[in-house]
């Protein structure tokens, strides 16, 4: 890795110079914010993107601006029907890909939701559980024999697994109450342990895997929250920082948050980054320091051992072993 990016570098910068005709990518979550810019960025440097998305009608509309990037820079985009809070959506969607057979240089597992309100998926999950991890975890797995050897798994985390570990004991809130934003962090964590393992298992194919902290940045993701609960969290974050004596946080604009994922999908060198959890675009160090704002990664989100009892486990949960 020879040139140095950073905090500040956008998704264009990291892939300047770079040619990406005849590679291939899945994105998940293409139709707005940090995966809409992900996909932009890739294909106006000529790839080919296959993106995911719930509603096709929708994002044929919303993804007007990757179409026009793809005829400037030489890519294009396709677009595959993904409801990750629906296991039978998962299948179908998996069972198309196979069909088609083409293969992938990268899969980066983008899309999720935030904080909602407690609900279930169709399958009877939590919902965040369900869609940003479990959806993921079996679209993943079942396509994953398109994934061309030396290619690379991306799975978005978020600064909010610090929040919360896995806990498969009550993965739908049964036992103990709700909270919305310790779901959310469970379900990061569980992200984070799925790129590790993930990576433990595939590469012998010279397949790595990690998980990326993209940046804090204003998408729709926070669309359950009121302007004011929005400035609230906003507020909290800079005081936990504060009282931790860290450095004010900073937002990122979308083609900042967007870099971290394409660096390690494109350029990032596979047995640095392999298994770790990333940040603006460098590997990110462990602090267990109990503040869930703080920058890093919280060493339980990469124990070996945890994630191949969370990989088990989620093998008994969609009835499906890989």
């Amino acid at each position: 890795m020879t040139e140095k990016f950073g905090s500040k570098s956008t998704a264009d910068e990291v892939l300047s110079d770079i040619d990406l005709k005849g590679k291939r990518f899945l994105i998940t979550g293409v139709s707005s914010g940090i995966g809409l810019e992900t996909a932009r960025s890739l294909v106006s440097h000529g790839a080919s993107v296959v993106g995911g998305v719930r509603s096709l009608a929708k994002a044929e509309v919303s993804t007007e601006s990757v179409r026009n990037a793809a005829s400037e820079g030489g890519g294009s985009l396709e677009l595959v029907e993904l409801d990750l809070a629906s296991l039978q959506s998962v299948r179908a969607c998996a069972d198309k890909l196979l069909a088609e057979g083409r293969q992938f240089d990268s899969i980066i597992a983008n899309a999720g939701i935030m904080a909602t309100p407690y609900g279930l998926t169709v399958d009877g999950f939590e919902m965040q559980f369900g869609t940003n991890y479990l959806g993921h975890f079996a679209l993943i797995n079942q396509i994953e024999p398109l994934l061309v050897n030396g290619g690379r798994l991306v799975v978005l985390s978020s600064q909010a697994h610090r929040v919360a570990d896995v806990d498969l004991d009550d993965p739908n809130f049964e036992k103990t109450e709700y909270d919305p934003f310790v779901a959310y962090g469970r379900s990061k964590t569980a992200d984070t342990l799925l790129a590790v393992e993930f990576d433990r298992r595939h590469r012998d194919r010279g397949i790595r895997a990690v998980s990326v902290m993209p940046g804090n940045s204003i998408t729709d993701l926070p669309r359950n929250f009121s302007e004011e609960e929005l400035q609230g969290l906003f507020q909290t974050v800079s005081n936990a920082r504060a009282e931790a004596g860290l450095p004010p946080a900073e937002l990122k604009e979308i083609p900042q948050a967007a870099a971290t994922s394409v660096w390690a999908a494109v350029l990032a060198n596979g047995d640095e980054i392999g298994g770790r959890y990333l940040e603006d675009c460098a590997v990110a160090f462990i602090d267990d320091t109990p503040n869930p704002f703080a920058d890093g990664v919280k060493s339980y989100a990469l124990d070996p051992e945890k994630a191949k009892w969370l990989w088990e486990k989620s093998e008994e949960l969609i009835g499906t072993r890989f």
